[in-house]
């Protein structure tokens, strides 16, 4: 089959070249960081296509890219570190080590050395010592004297046993009874005192009740410590074989559970040092924490419970006075986020603010694929957060005095990964303000302002600023160029105009011999009047079969119709391949895909299967109506979501798509897990209805054109399970126009050369005989 469908191919391009990814492409740099010196940029790199990436490094006076040796690499910082509030001392942890250095002087102190691992390095007690946890406790190092103190003691506790009323009765009894019984205990009960004062001096005995203890955390005054403790739920999970071993004999492997789990139980608590006493955060006047999903409706005869609505809480975030903490808190449904003012002598919380969404909370910033953006102002009395307000991604401020609330930035765009500058004058952070596929650099005054573009290509700018804010280390790429490196010099301090220097040239010659091409980004306008972006590949029309095929991007929350290079590149380089075979190829950023704002997030909300599918068929058909393809010529196919959405396709709208290729496919979402899909389509048990209407298994009847499925057996994140079930039910269905590609030794991202050669030689095979009649 392979060589047949190989020998069709008119392209220059060969499938199993392509497929070796980054082999043929080149090995592009990734993960650039400065550390303490701002002259030299470290970056992971492979260049002489080795068995693995190596740290390398640019040094911007000498202009010279050398590789890191193993020595220097080990003595290398953290890229992360924890300052103090003046800003003169930095401390962060290392193989398993913690480690201060002075910033001024730039000389380091390893502060522990062991086999045991140390972690989460902070500041406390006016910024004199460091606190850090091992082995599950809280211990302190005094800068002055170097001394160790351990803070924490959590465990078990083992109650004793009581008497029983009998028993206690005849111990009285005795004791009234027998003088030298009661001369023994008062002896004891004089030692035990006596005992007792050696007691306070050590950490008071904190009972876990066979709980764990997370995000152990002392305040900046020394006098208190925070701590979550979890109960982990205790869900069955998913057993899957492994069939190709190097034992020869089938090896299980324990895998995730399936949507609907129990969930873990969070609470917070306070460690007061000085009272030697603990007391829980009380959580109970956060707003809106009775609410009821509006989806209940739907089941007027099921009562909805959800006796604990807390998901997670954030360790404290404080202001560098040190006054004050706030602290994030979600909600286990999903629909609520809040910001609160801990009050650590008592417990107690203040509301700041509460974000809530019918659908889920998510979004740049917010959580959900996404890292937290949250902080303290430079004026000790605002906060800093990220909301979708407004319906997109922005920066806010809140006073914590008079809960006024300020949007810093506004408009239909998103901001990313939003940074206050070391002088605490003005903000640095990515946006896509230009256009959705075009993300770019930015700075603004601290107090909101217009946006000053740093950076000017297009495509996507991934900025690193250097220690003294000076320099911009730069992962760029357009859409036919893969990323680079370069540096430029920050124009907020830059004299005159500066330029960007490329520091790695990674694309190999076999790869540029080939006129890649830029696709065009579309718009085309949805059935519900919704405008959709899309990637667009034409052919010549020398060329032109009248034939198209849609590509369906994999989700999490992503995107693909944008104007860099694609994390999807071995699709791009099929994509070419394609249209050199005469196919246009549309890549639709459907509803769900990141980068477009709440709404386009929230569209398939107990729906997948609906909008994310119709934007498909109405991509179809501006294909049909606008660039003259044959309505029945048009193929689809994706991996994931992307699979999912194939099936879909396939089965929902048979009419449209004559085949479909569905790789590592979703079959029925309630065999998916938890984190995803109950975000979007709540629990099998409480919303059944968006189950139903979004799982391709119930409708797998509508199966008229040619279905090629492709999975891989070992995959842990969509299971093999998901489409052996498919099969029995299309077996039982009597459908006969499939066929299933399985993949033993692959998970869901492949990783072996041969096995994508063989997937892609089928899909292209799929799309030549079905829909052009080539065999």
């Amino acid at each position: 089959m392979a060589t047949v469908s190989q020998n069709t191919n008119t392209s220059t391009l060969q499938i199993e070249t392509i497929m070796k990814g980054n082999d043929f492409i080149g090995h592009l740099p990734s993960n650039p960081k400065w550390y303490d010196d701002n002259n030299n940029v470290y970056f992971d790199w492979n260049p002489d296509n080795a068995f693995s990436d190596s740290l390398y490094v640019y040094n911007l006076k000498t202009d010279k890219v050398s590789k890191v040796d193993f020595e220097t690499e080990y003595n290398l910082p953290a890229s992360y570190a924890i300052f103090n509030a003046s800003r003169t001392k930095k401390v962060y942890s290392k193989y398993g080590d913690i480690y201060i250095t002075d910033v001024k002087t730039n000389s380091t102190t390893r502060i522990t050395q062991t086999l045991e691992r140390e972690s989460n390095p902070h500041f406390t007690l006016n910024d004199t010592q460091i606190a850090y946890v091992k082995n599950g406790n809280l211990f302190t190092w005094t800068l002055k004297t170097g001394e160790t103190k351990q803070v924490t003691n959590f465990k078990k506790v083992k109650g004793e046993a009581k008497d029983t009323e009998k028993d206690a009765w005849l111990k009285k009894d005795q004791l009234a009874m027998f003088t030298v019984l009661q001369e023994r205990k008062a002896k004891a009960d004089m030692r035990d005192s006596l005992l007792k004062r050696y007691e306070v001096k050590k950490p008071l005995e904190i009972d876990t009740k066979g709980r764990a203890i997370r995000n152990q955390q002392m305040s900046p005054d020394g006098n208190y410590v925070t701590y979550l403790t979890v109960k982990y739920a205790k869900n069955k999970r998913t057993i899957m074989p492994h069939y190709v071993t190097e034992s020869g004999y089938t090896e299980d492997e324990n895998t995730r559970s399936k949507v609907g789990d129990e969930q873990s139980i969070y609470e917070m608590h306070i460690y007061d040092i000085k009272n030697r006493k603990t007391y829980p955060v009380v959580l109970d006047n956060l707003e809106g924490l009775d609410y009821i999903p509006e989806y209940t409706k739907d089941y007027p005869n099921k009562t909805y419970v959800n006796e604990n609505r807390i998901e997670y809480i954030s360790k404290p975030y404080w202001n560098t006075a040190g006054s004050k903490a706030i602290i994030n808190i979600t909600s286990n449904d999903y629909k609520d986020r809040w910001i609160a003012l801990l009050n650590l002598d008592n417990g107690t919380i203040k509301n700041i603010d509460h974000q809530h969404d019918e659908a889920w909370i998510a979004g740049p910033g917010i959580g959900w694929f996404s890292n937290l953006s949250l902080g303290w102002m430079p004026d000790n009395e605002n906060i800093w957060f990220m909301s979708e307000k407004s319906g997109y991604a922005h920066l806010y401020t809140t006073n914590v005095r008079t809960m006024k609330t300020k949007a810093l930035t506004s408009g239909k765009f998103e901001i990313y990964n939003p940074k206050i500058s070391n002088d605490k004058t003005r903000w640095y952070f990515t946006a896509n303000k230009n256009h959705p596929g075009d993300r770019q650099f930015y700075t603004m005054p601290i107090k909101g302002g217009k946006l000053k573009q740093l950076t000017e290509n297009v495509g996507r700018n991934d900025v690193v600023l250097s220690p003294d804010e000076k320099q911009m280390a730069i992962l760029y790429s357009f859409s036919n160029k893969p990323t680079e490196l370069y540096v430029k010099q920050n124009p907020v301090f830059a004299k005159a105009e500066t330029t960007l220097k490329q520091v790695t040239h990674s694309t190999t010659k076999a790869f540029n011999t080939y006129a890649w091409r830029a696709p065009e980004v579309i718009t085309f306008k949805a059935d519900d009047g919704a405008q959709v972006h899309a990637r667009l590949y034409q052919p010549k029309s020398s060329v032109k079969n009248n034939a198209a095929v849609i590509f369906v991007h994999g989700a999490g929350y992503l995107q693909n119709a944008h104007k860099w290079w694609s994390s999807y590149y071995r699709e791009y380089m099929f994509h070419n391949l394609l249209v050199d075979n005469g196919y246009t190829v549309l890549d639709i950023d459907y509803r769900a895909s990141a980068g477009y704002g709440r709404d386009w997030r929230t569209g398939i909300y107990r729906h997948m299967g609906g909008k994310d599918l119709s934007d498909q068929v109405d991509g179809a058909e501006y294909l049909i109506s606008n660039l003259g393809i044959d309505k029945n010529k048009v193929g689809i196919y994706g991996g994931s979501y992307g699979g999912f959405i194939t099936l879909m396709g396939m089965f929902n709208a048979a009419d449209t798509f004559k085949a479909g290729a569905a790789i590592r496919s979703v079959g029925d979402w309630a065999a998916y897990n938890h984190g995803y899909t109950a975000r979007i389509l709540n629990t099998p048990v409480t919303d059944s209805i968006a189950y139903k209407r979004s799982s391709p298994i119930y409708f797998a009847d509508g199966l008229k054109g040619d279905l090629l499925i492709l999975h891989g057996m070992i995959d842990d994140n969509v299971h093999f399970q998901d489409m052996v079930r498919l099969s029995q039910r299309l077996i039982e269905l009597g459908k006969e126009n499939w066929e299933m590609a399985i993949y033993p030794v692959e998970r869901h991202g492949f990783v072996e050369p041969s096995s994508w050669t063989d997937e892609y030689l089928r899909i292209f095979k799929l799309f030549q005989k079905s829909l052009l009649g080539i065999e």
